[in-house]
């Protein structure tokens, strides 16, 4: 029978493990650690009618409440959330320790959350013990299950804080807290990256309307520069005492530059390449 115990706890395989804690059974059907194991193995199995019914035997032969947890589990997962609450809210539960009321408290807010109440399963979990500092499977359980309660609800930011502290308290390594602190990162970072993109073509519909030869100038402004115009001297900006010698070159070589000049839609840099390239007048 010994034998047994230990070939269940030590297999990995939970339907196996299960067989193990039957076959213990079967010889020591009255020995309360026997049928805690066995009500254990089929709880890690998925086998809920099963398990209820070795936890209430074990119940009956060892007097220990702190199988009340597993037992409204098991109601829960059997979907009578009904039963399951009647086991969380009942005088046996008032009159359990604090560490199984805690326990209870936890499979209160899953019932919760079945029910579609995830603001009720959040409340269900605020408890004093939630803000200990200390650390310990049971800190570990009871942070997590706030975080999961708190995700279920749509609030992100918070329940990444709670798995968080989940992940420090549960040296053990017996949830997988800092695994979904890595996912809530992602998905927190997918989100700020979608916000900062919107209008992704937006600013590249506001470049292509940009005209590179554009001087910021508006086409109506009376003032703006013609590009046909541009290397004339301004008449104003003409020296007085320059000799008419001057000015004829000066209107020589603004000739010259309308006949040859780019278009108003030329890139930078053809002109020049124009003007490398230009054949020079006969005349």
């Amino acid at each position: 029978m010994a034998r047994y115990l230990v070939a269940a706890g030590q297999e990995e395989d939970t339907d196996r493990a299960y067989q193990y804690a039957v076959a213990a059974r079967e010889l020591a059907a009255r020995v309360g650690i026997v049928r805690e194991t066995c009500a254990i193995a089929a709880y890690q199995a998925g086998k809920w009618s099963d398990a209820l019914a070795e936890f209430r035997a074990a119940r009956r032969l060892t007097g220990r409440s702190s199988y009340l947890p597993l037992m409204a589990d098991c109601e829960r997962g059997l979907g009578r959330l009904d039963r399951a609450l009647e086991i969380v809210t009942g005088p046996e539960a008032r009159a359990a320790d604090r560490a199984t009321q805690l326990e209870l408290r936890i499979v209160e807010s899953g019932i919760r959350r079945d029910q579609g109440l995830p603001e009720a399963a959040v409340v269900a979990l605020q408890v004093p013990e939630l803000t200990s500092r200390r650390s310990g499977a049971g800190q570990a359980r009871l942070s997590y299950a706030y975080a999961d309660a708190l995700l279920e609800a749509g609030r992100e930011e918070e329940a990444r804080e709670w798995f968080t502290r989940a992940a420090a308290a549960d040296r053990s390594g017996e949830t997988d807290a800092a695994d979904r602190v890595e996912e809530l990162d992602d998905v927190l970072f997918e989100d700020l990256e979608d916000g900062d993109s919107e209008d992704p073509d937006r600013d590249d519909a506001d470049l292509e309307d940009v005209d590179p030869e554009d001087s910021g100038q508006d086409d109506d402004d009376p003032d703006a520069e013609d590009p046909q115009d541009a290397g004339l001297p301004d008449d104003d900006l003409v020296d007085e005492d320059l000799d008419e010698a001057e000015l004829a070159r000066m209107d020589l070589g603004a000739a010259d530059h309308a006949r040859g000049g780019p278009a108003p839609d030329s890139e930078p840099g053809e002109h020049e390449q124009h003007d490398a390239t230009e054949e020079p007048d006969e005349g």
